[in-house]
């Protein structure tokens, strides 16, 4: 829908480790709405794993080309809340990034426009009563729900230098010196795929690659599952532009044992 004037209504992205079986998130979206009815929201996630900051911050990283532009992007995945821990707003690129100081908006720090980076702490744009633990629905929503209303962003709080912000290490892969390259298993997404921090930017040719991991044995990096007959173990890349190991019509998880964090190796064929 648009207004008389032709301007777009606001999108309100939510990005949690909150799941779905409580109402934790019914809670944000029933704060947003209340102050901004005309906001769509966007669940880009609630199934980040519990506390996984980095599996967060790559989740965001990767959905940022996707994203409309001008989105307000609420992300929490916050173990230190209610601590020192600051509680940040961003405007980065095309969008504006609500959530804690803690690594999780790491991807888009090195984004921030100037006077682009504040603490929240303007009362104004809180609920007049907050939890110690659910800054979720307390701070970020309404906070985002004050911006698509056109509150200022200046406003919010405090001017914060990105460079103070918390940044995450890497957790990405490293190119050997004998040409391989090494990486993990992220995570395990809902098919049992595991995907790994392998960057397919890395290599040109898939077919001249394998891919190894203890409990598997090499695989020919392939297109798509297709390439594998069914119950097959396949290693291709994947969507979020990492390699992935999957079988066909299965699950790379349950048939392999591998777990998150398992090392992985892309090694030329010889």
């Amino acid at each position: 829908m648009r207004d008389p004037g032709g301007k777009p209504d606001p999108v309100v992205v939510l990005m949690t480790d909150f799941g779905v079986g409580d109402t934790y998130v019914g809670q944000m979206k029933g704060v947003i709405l209340s102050i901004c009815p005309e906001a769509r929201i966007v669940d880009l996630t609630h199934a980040v794993a519990p506390q996984h900051v980095a599996l967060g911050a790559f989740f965001l990283e990767r959905a940022l080309p996707f994203l409309p532009s001008h989105a307000i992007v609420v992300c929490v995945v916050d173990p230190g809340v209610g601590t020192a821990r600051k509680p940040i707003a961003l405007e980065a690129g095309r969008h504006t990034f609500l959530g804690p100081d803690n690594g999780l908006l790491t991807p888009v720090l090195d984004l921030v426009a100037p006077g682009g980076c504040v603490s929240i702490t303007n009362p104004e744009v809180m609920l007049p009563e907050r939890s110690a633990t659910f800054h979720g629905r307390d701070l970020f929503s309404p906070a985002a729900a004050h911006l698509a209303v056109g509150f200022p962003f200046g406003r919010l709080g405090e001017p914060v230098a990105p460079s103070m912000c918390v940044r995450l290490p890497s957790t990405g892969c490293r190119v050997q010196s004998e040409g391989s390259i090494e990486g993990h298993v992220l995570f395990t997404d809902h098919f049992g795929n595991l995907v790994t921090t392998i960057d397919t930017a890395l290599y040109v040719n898939p077919r001249e690659w394998l891919v190894e991991a203890e409990g598997i044995p090499p695989l020919p990096v392939v297109k798509t599952y297709g390439d594998a007959e069914t119950g097959e173990l396949l290693a291709y890349g994947g969507s979020f532009g990492t390699v992935e190991i999957a079988v066909r019509n299965g699950s790379a998880a349950e048939r392999t044992g591998v777990r998150d964090g398992t090392p992985v190796r892309l090694v030329r064929k010889r």
